[in-house]
């Protein structure tokens, strides 16, 4: 008989392993998927993980693994201070979704005038924007102890219903002959958010991306209050002792990630989107929770599995295309990756023994 037996601590082998494992578990299962649906597995995969890195057009795809992987990054480095505390923000996407609205509509104020300024305004206008929309179930908890799992969660279909608002009314190009969506940033210089080096994918969003780590890093390893996100979530009862206060925590907390996600939201809709339309949104916020675990929360993680989904996103696009994969199947593949991850994380906590059953 199988039992499971707790460990006395967690297990560091089974923690530092756990994603690797959870990507060759991901990879074997997803091929039998593909060969279910009639494709060479062996291809599929391929193609995914080898074609975007290294194939005959992988100097197109190169740069784009930058482009899809910063906000996935920027996203989940807010989440993950959150969850490090107990803290759960589980609608990103709606923060996401605020961040590109406010941001593209502070640009959009200023059409047609060119200066400098506008962009930095744009960025404030976008992190004011998820800061807000995340500001919304961290005072609700905070002041009536509500669940803001559940709360930030609604919210999302709140924003949606708030982007298709903007974008057949108070965003709408007068000029798209009736169309939905807001003019094209990438044709107003002041509102766009260009590639700072030519073919590289490097733009605002990634460097953003990046100093985001540094400071996660930083927080969480040189900075008191790091410390107590860090002791709030391994022990809220010594925390409590050691004089956290809870709810200024789940403010800041839930107030960065909201501004890290609007970040993310401004920087996609001044850049590589260029509007605001009905279908802006393409779930980078509930993919940045994957991403968040797989990288166990450590920035340094997040930023490699940010990549890896990344990875996961053109190679997904390049397998539709060119092997006739339908988007489902590559969704059901990027799904396949956290329940793996979460269900092998059980043997960090928890190991396999085998007993004998007793005869009566």
């Amino acid at each position: 008989m199988i039992v499971l037996e707790k460990r006395p601590q967690p297990s560091r082998t089974w923690s530092l392993a756990t994603p690797l494992v959870a990507v060759l578990a991901t990879m074997f299962f997803g091929g039998l998927l593909f060969s279910v649906l009639g494709k060479n597995p062996i291809e599929a995969i391929g193609t995914i993980f080898w074609e975007p890195l290294f194939g005959e057009f992988a100097f197109y795809y190169r740069p784009q693994l930058l482009v899809k992987g910063a906000p996935l990054v920027l996203i989940a480095i807010g989440l993950s201070l959150g969850f490090k505390a107990g803290i759960w923000n589980i609608g990103a996407e709606g923060q996401y979704i605020m961040g590109a609205i406010c941001g593209a509509a502070a640009g959009l104020a200023f059409y047609p005038l060119e200066a400098w300024y506008i962009f930095p305004i744009m960025i404030l206008a976008g992190a004011f924007g998820g800061w807000i929309w995340a500001m919304i179930p961290a005072v609700l908890k905070v002041r009536f102890g509500t669940n803001e799992i559940l709360v930030s969660l609604m919210l999302v279909y709140v924003a949606e219903q708030m982007l298709a608002s903007v974008s057949l009314g108070l965003l709408k190009n007068p000029e798209g002959f009736g169309f939905p969506g807001s003019r094209n940033l990438q044709e107003y210089a002041s509102a766009y958010n260009a590639e700072i080096i030519t073919g590289t994918g490097m733009h605002w969003g990634v460097v953003a991306a990046f100093i985001a780590v540094i400071f996660a890093y930083v927080l969480l390893n040189r900075h008191m209050l790091g410390f107590h996100i860090r002791l709030t979530g391994e022990a809220p009862r010594a925390a409590k002792f050691a004089g956290v206060k809870p709810g200024r925590l789940i403010l800041f907390c839930l107030g960065l990630s909201g501004a890290l996600a609007g970040l993310a939201g401004l920087f996609e809709v001044a850049g590589p989107s260029g509007q605001i339309s009905i279908d802006f949104n393409v779930g980078y916020g509930f993919t940045a929770i994957i991403v968040a675990f797989l990288g166990r929360l450590h920035p340094v993680g997040i930023l490699l599995a940010g990549g890896l989904m990344a990875l996961t996103y053109i190679g997904g696009e390049i397998a539709q295309g060119s092997l006739g994969l339908p988007a489902a199947a590559i969704q059901v593949f990027q799904g396949m990756l956290l329940f793996f991850l979460l269900a092998l994380d059980l043997l960090t906590n928890y190991r396999i023994r085998l007993a004998h059953k007793e005869v009566a």
